[in-house]
């Protein structure tokens, strides 16, 4: 009996220290205990390994609410009457030849659209993009808190997709220019804007990856350097803000990768390092003073690599170097491959392209490359599109057509049986005189939209200068003082 409450006290025992046992080792490896297993229990985790997580910043739950509250005041609506390019001008022959006027215009009826916009400042300046108010005839601008503006247009720029307008007003709520070099993929975001017009819309996502080229922008010298999110913005958003977890501005929301039209899964901002530039830019020189290098890149790929013997993957390959630019004054040869701008780092051909962006003509920049594997660096100074180093004004680009105009008389009008015309003055050597067109030729459309005054022709002659080289052209409907109807088309491009 002794014997058997011995061997029965034993196993007790056994049982007893194999349960604490147990018990401890449960305790020690549950990952849902990381301080205890770094105590010293190196068969789950090392020392090392714990201390790098807990250096790690604890990810907790965001509040987006004093974002949303800083910048949705500042956010606009903006709303846009235009006339649609497809309007024609019927002309009945007969009447023309017997009585030497035009027929009587028909246009289609005028349509509306709308965007976003954002105020930058208390005086009423206010950022969109530039294909928010293309071609619009007037622009009205709705504040979150209903109040209701007629905008003028101070400037655009097609190659970044970014307009500014002006508002007469003071006192406006704004919202404050954030770095968007600092953003980080990953970091939480808000897209505020007007989409379908619903007012004041905040919606959140992440930053999905930054510098990003999608190829949506056919200006020539496009700017492509887009923010990516997933956010949701969908029509209506264009324009709209991007705002990090401060409420500041890093982002203006320009587009959306949509095979249906709405949203399905990323958007795209220009960034502030960029709309900045843009924005100081029309305000101080009434337009954008682009800088040039005067290089064609390549993206390097693999294959790439391969071919030309490299011995990196990141940078701009330079494929070609224009003649007398920039790059090949400053030495740098077709081969090359730019890792560096200055203290920005260049992993791609749009790393380059926005760094570029930022500068203004006379610039110097320092650019770090690789040739043939070596390091080296050289200093180049940027260049205006003219190939000088002086800034370029409004009126450089539409006094290429050498000459004055003013627009028609009411009596003028009604003598010819127009509504609306643009007639020419003072013609010098330039593009019209070129095309032969006469001194008191009145133009009625440029590019098939109607042209009602100066600005209107200018305007035409700065998009139709910023496209490609090949669709550089203006095409010009008109009449002569007795109604005679002319067309001419006149290269832009030479």
């Amino acid at each position: 009996m002794k014997n058997l409450l011995k061997n029965l006290g034993i196993l007790l025992l056994v049982a007893a220290v194999s349960a604490a046992t147990t018990l401890t080792v449960v305790h020690y490896t549950n990952p849902y205990q990381p301080t205890l297993a770094a105590a010293g229990h190196d068969s789950v985790a090392t020392p090392a390994a714990y201390s790098r997580f807990a250096s790690l910043p604890q990810a907790g739950e965001t509040d987006f609410t004093n974002a949303a509250e800083l910048s949705v005041n500042a956010v606009v609506h903006v709303k846009t009457t235009y006339r649609s390019q497809a309007s024609q001008q019927r002309v009945d022959p007969f009447f023309e030849f017997f009585f030497g006027r035009p027929g009587q215009t028909y246009e289609t009826p005028a349509q509306q659209a709308s965007g976003s916009g954002v105020i930058i400042s208390e005086d009423g300046y206010i950022v969109t993009n530039n294909h928010v108010i293309d071609h619009a005839e007037q622009i009205q601008v709705v504040l979150n808190d209903k109040r209701e503006y007629t905008a003028t247009l101070v400037g655009t720029d097609p190659t970044t997709d970014i307009a500014l307008l002006k508002i007469d007003e003071t006192g406006l709520p704004v919202i404050l220019m954030g770095n968007s070099d600092a953003l980080r993929v990953g970091e939480w975001v808000l897209a505020v804007g007007n989409p379908f017009n619903l007012t004041s819309t905040v919606t959140a996502g992440i930053v999905s990856a930054k510098a990003r080229n999608i190829n949506i922008l056919n200006a020539d010298m496009k700017i492509e350097s887009f923010i990516q999110t997933d956010a949701a913005v969908n029509p209506g958003n264009s324009g709209g803000a991007l705002v990090n977890t401060r409420g500041e501005l890093v982002g203006i929301n320009t587009a959306i990768a949509s095979q249906t039209g709405s949203y399905s899964g990323y958007s795209f901002a220009v960034p502030t390092s960029i709309v900045q530039k843009v924005v100081s830019d029309i305000r101080q020189y009434g337009t954008v003073q682009r800088a040039i290098l005067g290089v064609q890149m390549r993206e390097i790929t693999s294959e790439l690599q391969k071919e030309k013997k490299l011995t990196t993957l990141q940078g701009a390959y330079v494929e070609m170097v224009v003649e007398d630019g920039a790059a090949e004054k400053a030495g740098i040869k077709a081969g090359d491959v730019i890792t560096k701008i200055d203290d920005s780092a260049i992993k791609t051909g749009t790393d380059l392209q926005e760094q570029v962006a930022r500068h203004r003509p006379g610039d110097q920049v320092l650019i770090t490359l690789l040739r043939d594997g070596k390091k080296m660096t050289v200093r180049a100074t940027l260049t205006n599109r003219e190939g000088g180093t002086g800034f370029i004004s409004p009126e450089d680009k539409a006094s290429v057509l050498g000459a004055t105009f003013e627009e028609l008389s009411d009596k003028q009008k009604a003598q010819l049986g127009i509504n609306y015309g643009l007639q020419v003055k003072n013609l010098k050597n330039g593009k019209l005189k070129s095309a032969g067109i006469p001194t008191d030729f009145i133009i009625l459309k440029a590019n098939n939209r109607s042209i009602r005054t100066e600005e209107d022709l200018n305007d035409v002659v700065r998009h139709a200068s910023a496209a490609p080289e090949r669709d550089r052209v203006l095409f010009i409907t008109g009449c002569t003082p007795q109604g005679r109807i002319r067309y001419f088309a006149i290269d832009l491009a030479e």
